[in-house]
């Protein structure tokens, strides 16, 4: 508060006066703001923003849909391999294992050799390889005596046969067990004790003749190739 010095003409005597409450209230000086005025968006900024967004989400979305395709076929990759890998595992083990027992068929009068290989199949009960493997002692009562085998191409699934006795009942049945799906076509080979090989195995004067190894061509249904050399021991 500033206080104005006013003289009075009453003897030689100066006084301060007061300025007045409204004096006192009063703005030194005033600050003039510009009129200031609030922009929005237009309706073009809008739509390039609309456009940019939907751009930026179309790139995320193939990404990820890209990402999710990726993944799935790495997975049915994996799992086409690993059942491979256990088809030829388990067809190892059995031709490893192969005896020299020849067997009766159905009808008992006929004696078929302890390794059979057919080019060609004829009946449900036929298949490209059947021969007889020693029993598995680890695998219960049932598995431990030899036992009669085949594996047969059956409508795109390579099928294990699995007879209840090497010497066959009539009407006798196998059992059948899906060992592989997914394949077109189901070849085998023998390569005899003289080095040749050959595209079927049957001799029937010679019934305890067996191979001296096997070689296994698959072709699976996408087309891939794949040949496995077994020996017997």
């Amino acid at each position: 508060m500033k206080f104005r010095r006013q003289k009075i003409c009453r003897g030689t005597a100066t006084f301060l006066s007061v300025p007045s409450r409204t004096e006192a209230y009063r703005p030194l000086f005033f600050v003039s703001r510009p009129h200031s005025f609030e922009r929005g968006f237009t309706l073009i900024e809008l739509l390039v923003a609309l456009v940019i967004i939907t751009l930026l989400s179309i790139a995320g979305y193939r990404g990820l849909d890209s990402v999710l395709q990726t993944r799935e076929h790495v997975a049915v990759e994996t799992r086409k391999w690993q059942h491979l890998s256990f088809f030829f595992s388990r067809l190892n083990q059995d031709i490893a294992q192969a005896i020299l027992r020849p067997v009766r068929d159905e009808t008992g009068s006929i004696v078929r050799p302890a390794w059979i290989g057919n080019a060609v199949t004829v009946g449900e009960s036929d298949a490209e390889l059947v021969f007889t493997r020693a029993g598995i002692p680890d695998q219960g009562v049932a598995l431990q005596s030899p036992q009669r085998i085949g594996y047969r191409l059956e409508q795109g699934t390579i099928v294990m046969l699995r007879w209840p006795a090497l010497d066959q009942a009539l009407r006798a049945k196998p059992v059948r067990y899906t060992v592989l799906e997914g394949v077109s076509d189901f070849k085998l080979r023998y390569l005899d004790k003289d080095g040749i090989w050959q595209q079927q195995w049957q001799y029937p004067t010679e019934l305890n003749k067996l191979p001296v190894a096997t070689e296994v061509t698959l072709t699976l249904a996408g087309g891939e190739v794949i040949t496995r050399l077994f020996a017997l021991q």
